[in-house]
């Protein structure tokens, strides 16, 4: 390893950032590599680029990429990846919940000939009871409904090679994108180092209940076409039971006289409406993928670089050439 890339997302964590730049900076420079530190702002509002702009002023080890808007964290990290130069990638958080400290251990592994490095999350005190429990319930549903089985509580920090991320730089470039899924699918020599999430310093968390959703159907959708089969084996079992119901019906009728039904019938249309509602909603999801897919529109598009060389710049061009 003769140059570390250090990809950061950053999003309204100015209350942070001087700690975690101080912190990183002191374990980079205790690194036998040349290093790079690449911030991307993703279209904060507070004043963190004006901290970075400062980080950058007075370090040229400190690069900046500072979106037009905010695009997600996902985009940012393929964003950082796109621009890196280094021999070796780490992406992690700036929230200092992600170990600096760790980033010698990934450098050792490095080292040792391994490609791919996934950091797995062994605790989150500061997640809650909630956001834990539905962690763990994610990634075994995403294991039990990929081909693919991924490490159970894989996290956004991780790192690869720079052959590993030249991947990512010209052929993942879906919209709806799952990177430490990705990381764990090219193949190549991996590893894993376990890790215990840090207490956040400062700020809070940016992923609500709502963007973890929304992120959790994603990373399904991008990996399992098992919910669109739903409707051949829910179609199935609606139809075995509704043989039982004609039968119990009929048996019913003829031996006791019984009445009808009226509301048996009502309760069976009201669950196969839902079911097939539900289904709908599954094939809506994956037809949303495909639309946003064919209109092909940038993953996000930058304001200004900061400190950025000819030779990262010049990539840019020549990834984006080949993608056209």
């Amino acid at each position: 390893m003769k140059t570390i890339s250090v990809v950061i997302s950053v999003y309204n964590e100015e209350q942070i950032l001087p700690a975690f730049y101080k912190e990183i900076t002191n374990i980079l420079l205790s690194c036998p590599c040349n290093y790079e530190l690449i911030f991307v702002n993703d279209g904060s509002i507070d004043g963190s680029i004006r901290i970075l702009k400062e980080f950058a002023a007075k370090d040229s080890n400190v690069k900046v990429i500072n979106f037009s808007k905010n695009f997600g964290h996902e985009a940012a990290m393929i964003a950082g990846i796109d621009y890196c130069i280094g021999d070796g990638v780490i992406c992690m958080d700036s929230d200092l919940q992600h170990p600096p400290r760790l980033i010698l251990d990934i450098i050792d592994k490095f080292e040792k000939g391994y490609e791919v490095i996934n950091m797995v999350r062994t605790q989150n005190i500061d997640a809650g009871l909630l956001k834990n429990v539905t962690s763990k319930l994610f990634y075994k549903v995403l294991n039990l409904m990929s081909p693919v089985k991924f490490e159970n509580n894989a996290s956004d920090f991780f790192a690869m090679t720079n052959n590993v991320a030249l991947i990512l730089k010209t052929e993942y470039r879906e919209h709806m994108r799952f990177l430490r899924g990705y990381v764990q699918v090219l193949g190549f020599e991996k590893t894993s180092i376990h890790y215990k999430a840090e207490v956040r310093r400062a700020g809070e968390s940016k992923y609500s209940m709502k963007k973890l959703l929304h992120f959790s159907v994603n990373a399904l959708t991008s990996f399992s076409d098992l919910p669109l089969k739903l409707g051949i084996y829910s179609g199935v079992i609606v139809g075995v039971f509704g043989l039982i119901l004609m039968i119990y019906t009929l048996y019913t009728k003829y031996k006791y006289n019984a009445p009808n039904g009226y509301a048996t019938i009502i309760v069976a249309m009201c669950f196969m409406f839902a079911l097939l509602f539900f289904i709908i909603g599954i094939i809506g999801q994956y037809i949303s993928i495909i639309f946003a897919e064919i209109k092909d529109r940038p993953i996000y598009t930058v304001r200004e670089t900061i400190n950025m060389d000819s030779e990262q710049l010049s990539q840019i061009v020549e990834h984006t050439s080949k993608k056209k």
